[in-house]
């Protein structure tokens, strides 16, 4: 049985007003988890959204 790292590698973070960063879901390819965030981001709301790879980290 797999963790689901290797299966779910991209992940959508959140980060709200106050710079709390939270991991909104994870997804098996960057094209479904960037459709995430877009769609998310759309809701015109203070968040922002982005896409990571597993491993990498945002730049503050």
């Amino acid at each position: 049985m797999s963790d689901g790292v290797a299966e779910l590698p991209w992940l959508v973070i959140r980060q709200d007003d106050n710079g709390n960063r939270y991991r909104v879901g994870r997804y098996a390819t960057e094209d479904e988890a960037r459709k995430v965030a877009a769609g998310l981001d759309a809701r015109g709301r203070k968040q922002l959204y982005w896409v990571e790879h597993l491993g990498q980290t945002a730049s503050s």
